[in-house]
């Protein structure tokens, strides 16, 4: 069994509706250990969109790097999500962190998230859960990334 760290995202809809759900269908492949409190952020590459609801949870899987992210996409296509453009708003958004301590770079997939370090709305959830995790490339600490992205218009949802 391996150790991933996801981050999910929406900001259309019933936004808490589709966190809850999407962390329902990551069951029976992927087991939930932890989860974030629940962020709203403001939108990021494409601005002019609703805000964003973010959480990171820690999983355990024996589903490959590959495998997971194709899991991954089925289920933000089941759970409604519909092609657009790139940071278009979106029903849900699963996106792969971390996979143990894997370094991963395919035509698909790169491992760890490439641009996690520069995003507060994906480390402030993830600090939550995992703060002094080390990022296998950058080796820094979760908190140590947090350290260096203005977290001011991130804030607890409710």
């Amino acid at each position: 069994m391996s150790i991933v760290y996801l981050a999910l995202g929406t900001n259309l809809g019933d936004r808490p509706a589709n966190l809850r759900a999407a962390m329902e269908a990551l069951s029976p492949e992927i087991k939930v250990l932890a989860e974030s409190k629940v962020y709203e952020t403001p939108p990021w590459g494409y601005e002019t969109q609703p805000a964003f609801l973010n959480m990171a949870v820690k999983c355990e899987t024996a589903l490959e790097p590959e495998s997971l992210l194709k899991r991954l996409k089925q289920l933000e296509v089941q759970l409604g999500r519909e092609q657009s453009f790139r940071w278009a708003p979106r029903l849900i958004d699963i996106d792969i962190l971390f996979y143990n301590d894997l370094i991963l770079e395919s035509e698909s997939l790169t491992i760890p998230h490439p641009r996690l370090h520069e995003r507060a709305f994906v480390l402030v959830p993830l600090a939550d859960i995992a703060p002094d995790f080390i990022h296998p490339v950058l080796k820094k600490t979760i908190k140590e990334l947090l350290a260096g992205v203005n977290m001011d218009d991130i804030h607890p949802y409710k």
